[in-house]
C-alpha cells in the first residue's frame, strides 16, 4: 500500500512518518530537504527561484511515487505531489512570486505526470493552526526557514484546508495537530493509529 502524509510547513509530517513506519513496520519515504539545492536561495528570493524549486520538487515527488508503485510493500510517504501543484505553486503565482508563463508550464508538467500515477491508498492530512506551525518551525531551528513570511504561511494554510475539503481521489484522514500532540503523547498517537486502522482495515470505527 501507499500511505501519504500531507500538511503545511511545520505540521509534523516527518515526525508522523517516522512514528507510523516504526509502529506498522512500514517503509518510510522522506522528503529529504537537506539535498535540495534551491531551498536557501528560494527563501532569500522567492520570486527568482520559485519556478526552479517547484520543478525540482515535482521531479523528486514523481520519481518517488514511481518507485513506491514498483515495490510490493507498504510505504509511508512524507509529503505528496498534490501539495506542490494545488497549494505551493498556485500560491506563489497568486502572490506574484511566479510568472504566469512559468506557472502554466509547471501545471502542464504536473498534469502530464499525474496522468501516469495512482493516488495513495490513504492520504493523511495533518491540519494545524498558524501558532502551532510557527512553534514547531521554531523548535526544529532550520536556518533556511527563519525567513518564512507569516502571510506566506497563512496563505498556504488556507489553501491546504480548501484542498482537503475538496479531495476526492481516495480516502483521506484528517488529524488536528492542535488537539492531537502525537509526537508528545502516547494516547494521542494511539488515537491516530486507531483512526488509520479504521480507514485501512475497518477496525475501531
Amino acid at each position: 500500500m501507499h500511505i501519504a502524509i500531507a500538511g503545511n510547513i511545520g505540521s509534523g509530517k516527518t515526525t508522523l512518518t517516522k512514528l507510523l513506519a516504526k509502529h506498522f513496520n512500514w517503509t518510510p519515504a522522506y522528503e529529504n530537504t537537506d539535498n535540495n539545492p534551491y531551498l536557501t536561495s528560494f527563501y532569500d528570493d522567492m520570486q527568482r527561484w520559485s519556478f526552479n524549486i517547484q520543478v525540482f520538487f515535482l521531479n523528486l515527488r514523481c520519481r518517488q511515487i514511481i518507485e513506491i508503485q514498483k515495490k510490493k510493500k507498504t510505504i509511508v510517504q512524507d509529503r505528496t505531489i498534490y501539495e506542490d501543484a494545488y497549494i505551493f505553486a498556485p500560491n506563489l503565482h497568486d502572490m506574484g512570486l511566479m510568472a504566469t508563463r512559468d506557472y502554466e508550464n509547471y501545471i502542464s508538467l504536473f498534469e502530464l505526470m499525474n496522468s501516469f500515477i495512482a493516488a495513495p491508498n490513504l492520504l493523511i492530512y495533518i491540519k494545524a493552526s498558524i501558532p502551532t506551525l510557527v512553534s514547531q518551525i521554531q523548535k526544529r531551528g532550520r536556518k533556511y526557514e527563519t525567513g518564512i513570511r507569516l502571510d506566506y504561511l497563512e496563505n498556504l494554510n488556507n489553501r491546504y484546508n480548501k484542498w482537503a475539503d475538496s479531495y476526492r481521489k481516495g480516502k483521506m484522514l484528517v488529524i488536528n495537530a492542535d488537539e492531537r500532540k502525537f509526537a508528545e503523547s502516547s494516547d494521542d498517537m494511539g488515537y491516530v493509529i486507531d483512526k488509520i486502522n479504521a480507514e485501512l482495515y475497518g477496525l475501531f470505527k
